[in-house]
């Protein structure tokens, strides 16, 4: 499997251009805050001054766990598939925040175990029903999760627009995530574990137990790709795969909670210029969530105690994306409206 070649956005001469547009608006130096640093991370990913933001999408992939089979979530599995047709019935928080935001909402099958059949909105690229127990053996073979990423980088290079959200569904991939957190950061497995779908005290903790003893029994994987079969999803995996290539096509990447947090970190891993173009939506209400965007120096762009998934923290997001590249574009400068610069 070829992994892409990510090239880090930094040049020199673009950014000290893009400063000197920012700061010449007619406003304080710095006043606008975070969206200044975001129209000036937007122009670098683009290469441009002249930001812009084309046919913004976000892929939902979903998929099933094995590790269910250990009680570590508060949901049946079934919900995973009927999740996945209310999507396709436009019924769920990510239908109507990408709607209201004009965003193409694209649902991928990475894994779930159920049969769909041919489905207008629903991108078929199943590897499997699901992932293998983790906690008994790995939760999918090498070719497999070979198989995912390039999926998810197929998928990737399909889309047209140049920012690309992520979101996933999946009964059970708090717990993939929270291992794969572990492993790739070192934090203690007890403040990488949060309450998922709403487990109780008791849950979590037979949650951390159970990836504790996966941890322990797996004990020899250390390369990002070993620990994303071992302990991965098959829609985090799909996902880790289409940021690659989206960061390789200079797209900018919208980063949701948790679980797609996983993804990216494992992606990260594997290429460190990729956090260059990642937009860090939102922090999630999931407890190991800022810690893992502690670790990837990550700042979100909102707080809004979500903990849905779904891709929801992009969609809601978009907007601040908008008046980023908006400002930059259409607002006066000092010289253009007349304005008196700051006194020296």
């Amino acid at each position: 499997m070829l992994t892409p070649t990510i090239q880090a956005t930094h040049n020199e001469t673009l950014a000290t251009e893009l400063d000197r547009a920012i700061n010449n608006k007619t406003k304080p130096l710095g006043s606008l805050g975070a969206l200044e640093t975001l129209a000036k991370q937007m122009g670098l990913i683009q290469n441009t001054r002249q930001i812009s933001i084309k046919d913004p999408a976000i892929l939902v992939f979903a998929a099933d766990h094995g590790i269910v089979a250990e009680g570590i979530s508060a949901y049946p599995q079934d919900v995973t598939w009927q999740m996945v047709e209310n999507f396709l019935a436009q019924g769920a928080a990510i239908n109507v925040f990408a709607k209201q935001n004009n965003c193409a909402l694209y649902v991928v099958d990475a894994g779930v175990n159920h049969e769909f059949g041919p489905r207008d909105g629903l991108i078929d690229r199943k590897l499997a029903n699901g992932t293998q127990n983790f906690a008994q053996q790995a939760a999918m073979s090498s070719a497999t999760c070979a198989a995912a990423l390039e999926a998810g980088m197929a998928l990737a290079a399909d889309i047209q627009g140049n920012v690309v959200g992520f979101g996933e569904m999946g009964i059970g991939n708090t717990t993939a995530a929270a291992a794969l957190m572990h492993k790739l950061t070192g934090i203690p497995v007890a403040e990488c574990v949060g309450a998922g779908t709403g487990l109780s005290p008791e849950g979590i903790q037979h949650k951390q137990r159970v990836i504790e003893v996966a941890v322990a029994k797996h004990q020899g994987v250390e390369t990002p790709f070993d620990i994303l079969a071992t302990f991965g999803g098959l829609e985090i995996a799909m996902m880790a795969g289409a940021m690659l290539k989206a960061a390789e096509l200079r797209k900018v990447l919208l980063i949701d909670g948790f679980i797609v947090t996983s993804a990216l970190l494992v992606a990260a891993r594997m290429q460190p210029a990729i956090l260059d173009y990642c937009v860090f939506s939102h922090c999630s209400n999931e407890q190991g969530h800022q810690k893992m965007l502690d670790a990837l120096q990550a700042r979100p762009l909102l707080n809004l105690g979500l903990r849905l998934g779904e891709g929801t923290g992009c969609a809601l997001a978009l907007p601040l994306l908008h008046a980023a590249a908006n400002f930059v574009n259409q607002m006066a400068t000092f010289e253009s409206a007349q304005v008196s610069e700051k006194s020296e």
